[in-house]
């Protein structure tokens, strides 16, 4: 990663500053509730994929987060050790799940594992918790270790999109105990520069605030492709208009803040 020292040319494209709420990147924590809730036709079944195991059938997640997960469990070889637990939730999902562990675990335990409704990530589609497959399964905190298919898993998760949302040493910042078993989907290569610099979704989002379009871009050189990530503040009172570098493609996600991440993939770009 570098900044960007030249100029960029670019197009721009009108967005409604309603899409800050919505995309891959959006934060779902304490302090930020979700304000746009998924369609349903952003859904599919885990059902149209067999091979994935469920703790219940008729689990979804979000259409692309799906296939990557899928992709996920074939490239570990988990398909037959790892169970999906719990994928999308509704809101009022979550407020059954919140008022059931009150009664059962206490609330100590409920504020420490389980999100208040509106504050799930399990809403938006792009969560999922795994366990190791076996007979009794803990619904809220599935045995997930960190050995052999279970470590390949997590050690793969990122250059599937995924993120372990919550790690021991961030529970200060997300305000939840250590998860091993809950993943995130952010999308490539977000989770990468999130994995090697060891910062959860609250620290990234800080972090790219500080790279703008006419400033440092954070830039990713790969084999085949190069990839600017920037913020763009939300501005006016009903739209943004948002530069984009001229690339092969790009995806524009809002963080459910104050603004949008840009990520612009060229392919062979020689900088």
């Amino acid at each position: 990663m570098k900044p960007s020292e030249v100029e960029q040319t670019h197009f721009e494209i009108c967005t409604s500053n309603e899409e800050v709420f919505k995309g891959n990147l959006v934060l779902i924590n304490y302090q930020n509730p979700i304000r746009r809730p998924i369609h349903a036709n952003q859904l599919a079944s885990l059902d149209i994929l067999p091979s994935i195991k469920q703790l219940s059938k008729g689990m979804l997640l979000e259409k692309y987060c799906l296939d990557q997960f899928h992709s996920l469990l074939k490239a570990c070889g988990g398909m037959d050790q790892i169970i999906a637990v719990s994928g999308y939730r509704t809101k009022e999902d979550q407020l059954q799940i919140y008022k059931d562990s009150l009664i059962e675990r206490g609330s100590e335990y409920t504020s420490k594992y389980v999100a208040l409704p509106d504050h799930s990530e399990h809403q938006t589609g792009l969560a999922i918790d795994v366990g190791r497959l076996k007979t009794k399964i803990d619904f809220i905190a599935p045995s997930f270790p960190d050995t052999g298919i279970y470590r390949s898993f997590r050690r793969n998760a990122a250059q599937y999109g995924f993120i372990l949302r919550y790690k021991r040493e961030k529970e200060s910042i997300t305000r939840i105990s250590h998860e091993p078993w809950h993943f995130r989907y952010v999308g490539y290569p977000h989770s990468r520069i999130m994995e090697e610099n060891n910062l959860c979704l609250e620290e990234y989002i800080d972090f790219v605030e500080l790279h703008r379009y006419s400033g440092e871009q954070l830039i990713i050189k790969e084999e085949n492709m190069t990839t600017k990530i920037y913020y763009v503040p939300a501005n006016g009172e009903t739209s943004t208009n948002i530069p984009i570098i001229k690339c092969d493609s790009y995806s524009v996600s809002g963080t459910n803040r104050e603004g949008f991440i840009v990520t612009v993939i060229s392919k062979n770009l020689e900088i």
